[in-house]
């Protein structure tokens, strides 16, 4: 199925000269020393404290970019990002749990940190792993660390992340990873430059040390229209490029051909409440994000499942649902979001069951329809005819049912309602993901890591927390 366009091929080119315009004319706010003397010598220039990056480095920047990154988990899984397929990943940095059974939320837990790694194991459409919640407890310096490397123990798919903020954690990530055999080039790391356009002193370091380390590039940028970007959707859009594509051009002067994967955050501010808004425009913009990427050719992560839904009601089931479809229909090559809640403060177990539901009916949506002669089944329909039979007993059925001609799901209520009533218990779609997320963390067995390859773990990252105590 060819990619729905909801920018025609002049507005993407639009705002693809906007963003060049702001990154040349406009600048970003840019501090760091190390950093700003290789930009300097590469033909940027300054004006006051705003470096500007010319047309021709950004573009070719981009053009020495790899931009069909792979990333690999234990098992051997390997995802190719922008070949074509759509992946799906987890939000990553959850503060709060949602319990289904009680309708209550509480402060994340270490053994959820766990127990959500463990889930999103289980589910055959989350594709890659994020570390999700939060932990308790553990210092700013130490938390990407902390939720990396808890993170390997209990998935064998591919980590996606974490986001980082500081160098060091670089470092750290880098050797955790190697623990498991995965080499730089198959992890992704990102970070979030300040809206708008500031990219701190750290955050300059960090890219650097992203570069030299030659880990894939998967960069965050996420303006809130109406207050740390225009209230416009594109205006918002070309901000968010700039900022995408200013530290992608520090990382391929010192690293060029590293791995990139173009994201976009942006939400909007919900003049009402001051939080940042999770309705359709988000969807809307999550679109344009993958357009625009495109159009630079490269592979585009944004966000899928999100909503500023407090439980599993019918608003958490609209918004998600626009907005994991409108980005998936444009072409995205990953989503964000699998059990995201309270536009990503909070997080469930049963969202994510009913997530990985909703994404194997994305799959479908993108799979389309044919209308080649095996789909439109004329000698079928004849056989039938002739014979006074139904379409039940013919292979044909059989066939495009096991092709996937209809998104089967197991959570859905498809009963009349007495057999609803009286078999089902009334039980309604999210009452089956919370027994099946308890389910899963009852029996899934994740095949453990060995006892040396934990004991180094924990070594690495006892390492990076005397480098930071030092550092205070």
């Amino acid at each position: 199925m060819e990619p729905l366009k909801f920018l025609s091929d002049d507005e993407v080119k639009a705002m693809h000269e906007a963003t060049l315009k702001i990154m040349s004319e406009v600048g970003i706010i840019w501090t760091h020393k190390p950093s700003l003397d290789i930009l300097l010598q590469a033909g940027c220039s300054m004006k006051d404290n705003r470096v500007l990056i010319p047309p021709d480095l950004v573009m070719d920047s981009v053009a020495k970019a790899n931009k069909r990154p792979k990333i690999r988990g234990r098992n051997g899984t390997v995802n190719e990002l922008g070949g074509g397929n759509l992946f799906f990943h987890n939000l990553g940095g959850a503060r709060d749990v949602f319990d289904a059974r009680t309708g209550t939320h509480h402060a994340a837990t270490h053994e959820d940190c766990i127990n959500a790694t463990r889930v999103l194991d289980a589910l055959p459409n989350c594709n890659n792993v994020t570390p999700f919640f939060t932990p308790p407890d553990v210092a700013n310096e130490m938390m990407a660390l902390y939720m990396f490397r808890h993170t390997l123990s209990h998935t064998t798919k591919p980590v996606q992340g974490p986001g980082i903020q500081f160098g060091h954690e670089v470092k750290y990530a880098v050797e955790m990873a190697a623990v498991l055999g995965i080499q730089p080039h198959e992890i992704t790391l990102s970070l979030s430059p300040v809206s708008p356009l500031t990219m701190h002193d750290v955050a300059a370091q960090a890219i650097m040390d992203m570069a030299n380390a030659g880990v894939i590039h998967a960069n965050l940028p996420a303006p809130t229209g109406g207050a740390t970007s225009p209230m416009t959707i594109t205006g918002s859009l070309v901000q968010q490029s700039a900022e995408t594509l200013a530290p992608l051009v520090l990382a391929q002067i010192m690293n060029p051909g590293s791995g990139v994967v173009y994201c976009g955050r942006l939400g909007l501010l919900e003049p009402r409440t001051g939080l940042i808004w999770g309705g359709v425009e988000l969807g809307m913009s999550s679109a344009a994000t993958v357009q625009l990427g495109h159009y630079y050719g490269f592979a585009v992560n944004v966000y899928g499942f999100s909503t500023n839904a407090h439980t599993l009601d019918a608003q958490n089931a609209f918004e998600r649902g626009l907005n994991a479809s409108l980005p998936a229909l444009a072409g995205a090559d990953e989503l964000s979001g699998i059990g995201e809640m309270e536009a990503g403060v909070m997080g469930s177990f049963a969202q994510m069951v009913l997530d990985n539901e909703l994404a194997k009916s994305v799959h479908r949506q993108r799979q389309g329809m044919s209308a080649d002669a095996e789909h439109l089944a004329v000698e079928i329909i004849g056989n039938v005819m002739d014979s006074n039979r139904n379409y039940l007993a013919s292979k044909h059925t059989l066939k495009h049912l096991r092709a996937g001609e209809m998104a089967l799901t197991k959570l859905a209520e498809r009963n009349s309602w007495d057999t609803w009533e009286e078999k089902m218990g009334r039980k309604q779609m999210a009452d089956h993901a919370t027994d099946e997320a308890e389910r899963i963390l009852r029996e899934h067995v994740v095949p453990p890591l060995e006892p040396a390859q934990e004991a180094e773990l924990d070594k690495i990252l006892a390492a990076a927390e005397r480098e930071t105590v030092k550092k205070k």
